[in-house]
């Protein structure tokens, strides 16, 4: 009497960078509906089908996974080198416009719902002292000017220099929080269109008129 095999399919095995990326993936996704405070290590590793140890061989610990979620996801695209590289009006060497900046990085973020999500809710939690990215989210507004003085924008010959129009950009930066948050909510609104009836209030005619 025969017997007859079973094949059984093969497991297939995951690169490292293809099971990190999935992990970080699922943190992402984690994170932005329940806080980081919410999850645990061992949500991740159900999320994707692992061992909790098999997730911590590829983080090393719940912070450090936290901290390579936000800068290798949220800080990864949207800066000035890719609006740089866009093409789109503003964006040349010889007339950097940060207006036109502002309303790319709008564009850009309302492609990535999830991500601004994880971030609006990071920015709630690290109000706490203890959390792992407080002093990043403490010194985010420093940072990105920092970040943003590199650069050399054109702006209206009224402001004798760039550091007069750092008020401006604080108050663009804290109006695209906030509709980022009413974005967030139902019923959804358009993300790109209320940026739009915002910008003029922000960079005003006749000040910003062909700086924009």
């Amino acid at each position: 009497m025969s017997t007859q095999t079973i094949a059984r399919p093969k497991r297939v095995r995951k690169s490292p960078e293809e099971r990190r990326r999935e992990i970080l993936d699922a943190a992402v996704r984690l994170i932005s509906e329940r806080g980081y405070n919410g999850i645990s290590v061992q949500d991740v590793a159900d999320a994707v089908g692992v061992t909790k140890q098999g997730v911590l061989r590829y983080i090393g610990s719940k912070d450090n996974m936290l901290s390579m979620v936000y800068l290798e996801h949220y800080n990864v695209g949207g800066n000035v080198d890719d609006f740089k590289d866009s093409g789109l009006p503003g964006s040349t060497a010889d007339d950097l416009r940060l207006p036109a900046y502002l309303r790319y990085l709008v564009r850009y973020n309302s492609r990535r719902r999830m991500l601004v999500q994880l971030f609006s809710v990071l920015q709630v939690e690290t109000f706490n002292p203890d959390h792992p990215l407080h002093e990043e989210f403490a010194d985010r507004q420093n940072s990105i000017w920092r970040y943003y003085s590199g650069f050399d924008w054109r702006i209206p010959p009224a402001f004798s220099s760039l550091d007069e129009v750092r008020p401006t950009v604080r108050k663009a930066l804290e109006v695209m929080d906030g509709i980022q948050l009413r974005w967030l909510r139902e019923p959804a609104i358009d993300l790109n269109g209320e940026w739009a009836e915002f910008e003029p209030m922000l960079f005003p005619s006749p000040l910003w008129d062909g700086y924009r």
